[in-house]
């Protein structure tokens, strides 16, 4: 008898460190690097917001946060990822519309579900799209760019940053409430686009706001409208389609931090505080809002209301475009 109970305090010893609750092995994180999926090649609103906010984030968190571009598919590539991943803290999406509320319409075997398959951490903003030309087209605004489009022979051809992107959903919905015929051209990211935007391979884009301002600013480019109901602080001169007639047009792309399913919940409200304090910095928050971010701070319960909010208002939306990838 007693070499059993011997035997059985040993065995308890030993299987102790197992049994510590997940809890428990979640306050140690992070103990390695994390790995940040990005859905869309360099260059594009998620990438930027990455890029700013991943060594702040490295700094606080005491560990590397390295970034990698994963696009394709309508950025299911990235997303599916993400899902599948171990719900450990070290595979983190920088979550946008794309993949959570515009792909899920198109591709209903997509391999995730928008809410059931992640976890969603923190908000960090929205990101205005603009209707973007250069300047050979002899346009000065949105009402005169449709005008132009109708004179045309063939549907002029626009470009976005890839199939399932704000930009396509939105040249859609305008095409259908104008009249104007479009021919889409889609991307391998809005990086590319641009490229061929200002050397005049493509006259008009619709793109996010933030990376196109420095070409308004230049002149390079040229933006008639931003999908707003109203202006916005970072560009007060472009016109909103909301205030221009066009309050269908309306639309945002949403950036954030998402998990995989079943991260623990002390990981995910540790990442959404020092997300917080990473968005009060003056330098991350004003180049961010300079870029052309409208920010917000949301709790996970709320972000995750959010992107329920947003998938049942855009799904209809999408599926009505006839858009598919």
């Amino acid at each position: 008898m007693p070499l059993s109970r011997r035997k059985f305090m040993l065995a308890s010893a030993l299987a102790l460190p197992l049994a510590r609750p997940r809890a428990a092995r979640a306050s140690a994180w992070p103990e390695r690097p994390i790995r940040l999926i990005v859905t869309f090649p360099p260059g594009g609103a998620s990438d930027i917001a990455a890029r700013l906010i991943a060594p702040a984030l490295a700094e606080r968190l005491g560990q590397p946060v390295v970034i990698e571009n994963k696009p394709g598919a309508g950025s299911t590539i990235g997303a599916s990822l993400v899902a599948q991943a171990p719900a450990d803290g070290y595979t983190l999406l920088m979550s946008n519309s794309a993949p959570l509320s515009i792909s899920p319409a198109l591709m209903p075997q997509a391999g995730y579900d928008a809410l059931a398959s992640f976890k969603h951490i923190a908000y960090v903003g929205a990101v205005p799209t603009a209707f973007v030309v250069h300047p050979s087209v002899p346009v000065s605004s949105l009402q005169a760019l449709t005008a132009w489009i109708r004179a045309q022979d063939q549907p002029v051809q626009y470009g976005s940053g890839g199939l399932a992107s704000v930009g396509q959903i939105v040249g859609e919905l305008y095409s259908r409430q104008t009249g104007a015929r479009l021919q889409h051209i889609p991307y391998k990211g809005s990086g590319a686009m641009r490229n061929d935007l200002l050397g005049g391979q493509i006259r008009v884009a619709i793109d996010a706001l933030p990376q196109n301002l420095p070409f308004l600013r230049s002149g390079q480019l040229r933006l008639l409208a931003v999908t707003t109901p109203h202006p916005v602080p970072q560009a007060p001169e472009i016109p909103a389609v909301g205030e221009l007639g066009y309050p269908g047009l309306i639309a945002e792309n949403f950036v954030g931090l998402s998990g995989p399913a079943g991260l623990p919940e002390a990981v995910s409200q540790r990442l959404n505080e020092e997300i917080g304090r990473v968005m009060q910095s003056a330098d991350i928050g004003t180049k961010l809002a300079g870029q052309g971010f409208v920010l917000a701070r949301k709790s996970p319960a709320e972000f995750t209301d959010f992107v329920r909010r947003q998938a049942e208002a855009w799904g209809p939306v999408v599926r009505s475009t006839g858009a598919s990838l």
